[in-house]
């Protein structure tokens, strides 16, 4: 790997309203290219709004959906990515050349190349599909990169193979915070008078950022799956209101070591950048720990122990 100027974006996307955001992505590219990023991430589903699908029906979902690489927004990232001299990944709904909906995150390089990755742990809407592949490849900046997108990431067994397939910079991109979900002691709902309320007393909301609907939970897990396999994380989040739910932002950037290089907790749309060296992979943690595995003895990790659910039905199955 060669040293890498990586940016994470947070912002507030506009439901359904892809030029709109089309438009944020393509100011945060400009404000990027002149700190000189390299590596540009805007969080999940940014150029179709997220939260709100969870409501509509195929048709309305289908209306919104592209092609991969033929549509309008993958060819739109594309250009910026040339025009710029930035790799860089947004996330939209796929239509597949077989008709399936996916949660997909686009990668495009200055050198022509596209990536994208379906999320493997879809559960928004039940007329959208879970990816059954990973996603690892190399950047022309001089890096293996791989994509997980938000709850992809919750499954440590996804960033260890990922870690397996070479990635040395793990993009994470998120719509997540402020969520309700049925563990009692995990995140929360927060008050959109508080987002409503931001300039008048931005401590406010962002203590909430911050705190455990936020921040705190982040740091329970997030660091680990950057240390424990060697490699660096990009954080990319929504921030403010998601139909019902308040992002929490936290867009940040750690090292191989879970250590945060950059970080904001901002209640505003926002790019954090930081330098990723090369020689902080040498010989981490992470690097010696996989060196040190036993693979014969995880045969279990491939058995299906009978309790397993659909994500889906783990989100959404609890009062609500």
């Amino acid at each position: 790997m060669k040293n890498i100027r990586a940016g994470s974006v947070q912002f507030n996307h506009a439901p359904g309203d892809k030029a709109a955001n089309l438009r944020t992505i393509r100011s945060f590219c400009e404000q990027a290219a002149r700190r000189g990023v390299e590596l540009l991430v805007f969080p999940e589903m940014c150029i179709t709004g997220y939260w709100h699908l969870r409501n509509l029906g195929r048709e309305e979902i289908e209306t919104m959906a592209e092609s991969i690489p033929a549509g309008p927004s993958a060819r739109e990232l594309a250009g910026l990515s040339r025009e710029l001299n930035i790799s860089l990944g947004a996330g939209l709904i796929e239509r597949s050349p077989e008709g399936k909906l996916y949660n997909t995150y686009v990668v495009a390089m200055p050198n022509g190349k596209l990536a994208f990755h379906r999320k493997l742990h879809c559960f928004i809407n039940p007329n959208m599909e879970s990816g059954s592949s990973y996603t690892v490849f190399d950047i022309p900046q001089g890096a293996r990169v791989s994509i997980l997108i938000c709850y992809d990431n919750n499954i440590f067994e996804n960033t260890r193979i990922n870690a397996l397939m070479g990635a040395e910079i793990l993009l994470a991109p998120h719509q997540t915070g402020g969520c309700r979900t049925p563990s009692p002691r995990c995140m929360g709902l927060i008050d959109p008078a508080l987002w409503r309320n931001r300039k008048k007393d931005p401590e406010a909301i962002e203590s909430e950022f911050r705190g455990p609907k936020g921040r705190e939970w982040l740091m329970r897990w997030l660091p680990s799956r950057a240390h424990d396999n060697g490699m660096f994380l990009v954080f990319a989040n929504g921030v403010g209101p998601d139909d019902n739910e308040v992002r929490t932002g936290n867009a940040m950037i750690l090292d191989p070591y879970g250590e945060i290089l950059a970080e904001t907790w901002k209640a505003e749309d926002a790019l954090v950048t930081a330098d990723l060296e090369a020689s902080r992979l040498h010989m981490c943690t992470g690097y010696r720990w996989i060196r040190s595995r036993r693979p014969e003895l995880y045969t279990p990790l491939t058995i299906p122990t009978g309790g397993e659910e659909k994500t889906r039905t783990l989100r959404f199955n609890y009062k609500k």
